[in-house]
């Protein structure tokens, strides 16, 4: 059973910008990999919740496929 981990958005527009910044993030991802992530809800789910867990430099960086 997984851990719960609290993400929580202010709104829809917060979450889609959100979702979006994540949709950046796994692009320059998927250009360090050389391919597509099949993964990418995984990636996307850790990317925005380590981005709500505090200020990192690498956010998602330790996602990987």
């Amino acid at each position: 059973m997984s851990t719960p981990l609290p993400a929580t958005f202010e709104s829809a527009d917060d979450l889609a910008a959100a979702l979006r910044r994540a949709e950046e993030a796994h692009g320059r991802h998927e250009q360090e990999i050389g391919h597509p992530d099949p993964d990418w809800p995984a990636w996307y789910a850790q990317y925005m919740i380590d981005e709500q867990s505090g200020p990192s430099d690498q956010a998602g960086a330790e996602t990987t496929t």
